[in-house]
């Protein structure tokens, strides 16, 4: 736990920060996710890693008696104000706009009725009820601003991804993020008590991208659920239970399929490999499991046509998003899991594949050189060329004891990811900002 003490900087030996705080943690966060609901499955529209996170961390923040209360916006009439998705987790259901149909890019319009519906679950509340807030996403950082400020508590606030680093890396096509988000995530840098990074490369990018201060800034790598993504009984099973045959390569791609994600950079590798080895055709299965989301909805059979284009349809098999314990099956039935992204805060996919014990051709972006150990568990490549991809999946079908090898290096690195070591970090970052937050009332009024 040293290393994110020492990066807020904040205690002396001296005084023990226990005499000084009279609640060393706060006992009841809110937790702000406007746009993506903790009990949406991943894979599907706008859900994905950020949901995995959000839930994963609540129930171990709770495991360490930090009750947690997560705002979403409700996206049907049928869900209930309220549901406990574990002991000392609640998910409120937030009327903001319409239920259905509305895309991440119209949000920012429905904010002030998503805050009024959080004032009003706060007013039915003793003074004093939350403790701290916490929000995901620029979306929410708006929200956690004003209701921080209301209730006279820190905001800690995650921004997931940024939109001058997503600008910065576009693919080609793509839509760049709008200025209006870039200002929003300036202005919740700046009212944040704390900015939780992924990797310190993300830490980095925040200060250079939008002048945090650097004392405000800690680093905490999500987790992977290690009960759920787990070698298991292995790969021969895995293969059988999805009807995949037992000797072939299988380069998996598990997401959502936007420009973002570059699931064509998978399918162009496959395409120029079978080019230069026809004899490679007969043993190579390429699933493809996740939906369209985001761009990518504006063309959701684009991938589809692109395989068929590139003459490789009928080795391409594609999937609807599937629930964690299915995509943990997938994960163990691959030869290697294919992240070609051009941007990605961290790549929780790629330290879940790895805990299953199969290893992972990366995108040298973001945090996934944090998640990959190159040449240890998996690959990673500079660029998005699919030659040097095809080059990577041509030594995984000459070396059929490759991926036992480096899974067995993947599966011994994932371990050090447990969400016990990242909910225990966040909760010494919300202590930080309780005790700053203090220290800055106290000198107001002194």
């Amino acid at each position: 736990m040293s290393q994110y003490v020492s990066r807020l900087g904040r205690r002396s030996p001296a005084t023990p920060s226990r005499l000084r705080l009279p609640h060393r943690r706060p006992r009841r966060v809110a937790m702000l996710s406007v746009h993506t609901s903790p009990l949406h499955q991943p894979g599907t529209g706008d859900a994905g890693g950020m949901n995995v996170y959000i839930v994963e961390l609540a129930q171990r923040l709770a495991a360490l008696n930090i009750e947690v209360e997560v705002f979403t916006r409700a996206t049907t009439a049928a869900l209930p104000p309220a549901v406990q998705l574990a002991p000392g987790v609640l998910v409120r259901h937030v009327d903001a706009g319409p239920y259905e149909g509305l895309a991440k890019e119209d949000l920012p319009a429905q904010l002030c009725a998503f805050t009024h519906g959080v004032m009003q679950a706060w007013a039915g509340h003793r003074p004093g009820y939350y403790d701290l807030v916490h929000s995901h996403y620029w979306l929410s950082g708006h929200v956690g601003w004003l209701a921080a400020q209301r209730w006279g508590v820190p905001l800690v606030h995650a921004m997931h991804t940024m939109a001058k680093v997503k600008n910065a890396n576009l693919a080609a096509g793509d839509t760049p993020e709008p200025p209006a988000r870039v200002i929003g995530e300036t202005q919740i840098v700046d009212a944040a008590d704390r900015l939780i990074a992924n990797t310190t490369e993300e830490a980095d990018e925040l200060v250079r991208h939008y002048a945090a201060d650097p004392g405000k800034v800690a680093v905490v790598h999500p987790g992977v659920n290690l009960d759920r993504f787990r070698t298991a009984d292995g790969r021969a099973a895995a293969r059988a239970r999805l009807d995949l045959p037992q000797d072939a390569l299988v380069p998996l791609f598990a997401g959502r399929i936007q420009p973002l994600k570059a699931p064509d950079v998978l399918l162009r590798a496959v395409a120029a490999l079978l080019d230069r080895r026809p004899e490679l055709r007969s043993r190579i299965v390429v699933p493809v499991v996740g939906g369209p989301s985001g761009s990518g909805l504006a063309k959701p059979e684009g991938l589809q046509k692109l395989a068929a284009r590139l003459g490789i349809a009928d080795v391409v098999r594609f999937r609807p998003p599937v629930g964690q314990e299915q995509l943990a099956d997938w994960f163990r039935a691959a030869s290697v899991l294919v992240v070609p992204s051009y941007s990605e805060s961290f790549g929780l996919v790629a330290i879940e594949a790895q805990a299953t014990g199969t290893p992972v051709l990366a995108a040298a972006v973001g945090g996934l050189p944090v998640a990959v150990r190159d040449g240890e568990t998996g690959f990673l490549v500079q660029g998005h060329d699919p030659a040097a991809y095809a080059r990577v999946l041509a030594r995984f079908a000459d070396d059929p004891a490759l991926t036992p090898r480096m899974g067995a290096a993947a599966a011994r690195h994932a371990q050090s990811f447990g969400w016990d070591r990242a909910a225990g970090a966040t909760a010494e970052v919300y202590t930080a900002a309780l005790h700053a937050h203090r220290r800055r009332v106290r000198s107001h009024h002194g």
